[in-house]
């Protein structure tokens, strides 16, 4: 975007360059300058801040540790029944055996294959869709209004479809997680893309752009900020497909062992689990912005 109008930048100043004897001269100033209303200084230290403020490090961990700070203080001070809800120190103990057993191991990376292969899939799935349906009046009248159904029928409710016509087996699961993540990313990717600001177009269109030049200076500049909020949000629904197929006639992955902790009544395997899947989720997000500060590091922003 920014090299789109770098270059109409300099088609009007190689236009107004060719003739600068016809400038007119700018005016002689008459005012008196004594007449004129003194100007209020205001000094940089003093100015309003309006923004949110210097970002630190890693403040985003802060949140997660207070959380555990007050769950580790209600423990000790007896606040919490341990046959409920574990203790910090209970459930670090069985972590540590359940990864010297290997158990916790093998679950977590059969867990990482289908999460992995469902993002993967709806991923892509998702913005060629929104690629097709953004781009094109036929594509949109085509695939939008499917697509907007769908995105009003949670992937969950398909479940039962999905089994009768897929098995149990996983092909199933990662069909279900796919399906969450496409439904996200076509979303956001083709409100981006629709949104684009027509004056970019007309602009383009006035430099004789070609389609493919087109495309790289205006469509993927303009639509990167959709398509990374809709790989954010598939992210998370990823983790969140995956909770629910792994507690579905699975015989692996951390929802079967949280699973089988349930009838156990072992609420310290659960919430290994749980940390487990909030760890993955927690990470997954920090590396999709991180990757998003440096690609759109042209923006401007309160974020940044």
């Amino acid at each position: 975007m920014t090299e789109l109008l770098s270059q109409a930048r300099a088609s009007h100043r190689s236009a107004g360059s060719a003739a600068p004897e016809n400038r007119p001269l700018p005016p002689h100033d008459t005012t008196d300058p004594a007449s004129e209303p003194p100007t209020v200084s205001v000094a940089r230290s003093t100015r309003r801040r309006l923004g949110p403020g210097r970002a630190l490090p890693f403040g985003r961990l802060i949140g997660p540790v207070l959380v555990v700070a007050a769950w580790w203080a209600a423990s000790a001070a007896g606040f919490l029944d341990p046959r409920i809800l574990s203790g910090p120190g209970t459930v670090v103990s069985t972590a540590a055996d359940l990864i010297r057993s290997g158990r916790l191991q093998d679950n977590v990376l059969i867990s990482l294959q289908r999460a992995g292969l469902g993002l993967f899939f709806g991923v892509a799935a998702g913005v060629i869709l929104a690629v097709a349906a953004g781009l094109s009046r036929t594509g949109e009248y085509l695939l939008d209004g499917p697509l907007q159904i769908k995105r009003a029928i949670p992937s969950l409710a398909m479940l039962p479809l999905l089994i009768l016509w897929l098995g149990i087996g996983e092909q199933m699961k990662v069909t279900v997680i796919a399906l969450g993540v496409a439904v996200n990313m076509y979303i956001n990717t083709y409100s981006s893309l629709t949104g684009i600001d027509s004056r970019y177009v007309e602009l383009a269109e006035g430099l004789d752009l070609s389609r493919p030049q087109f495309i790289r200076k205006v469509v993927v500049p303009g639509s990167l900020p959709g398509f990374f909020v809709g790989l954010r949000l598939g992210v998370t629904a990823s983790w969140l497909g995956l909770i629910v197929v792994e507690q579905i006639n699975a015989t692996s992955g951390i929802g079967y062992m949280m699973f089988q902790a349930q009838q156990y009544a072992q609420s310290d395997v659960i919430i290994v689990g749980l940390v487990a899947y909030g760890i993955f989720g927690f990470a997954s997000d920090a590396a999709v912005r991180a990757v998003e500060r440096r690609v759109l590091s042209w923006r401007r922003t309160l974020a940044g």
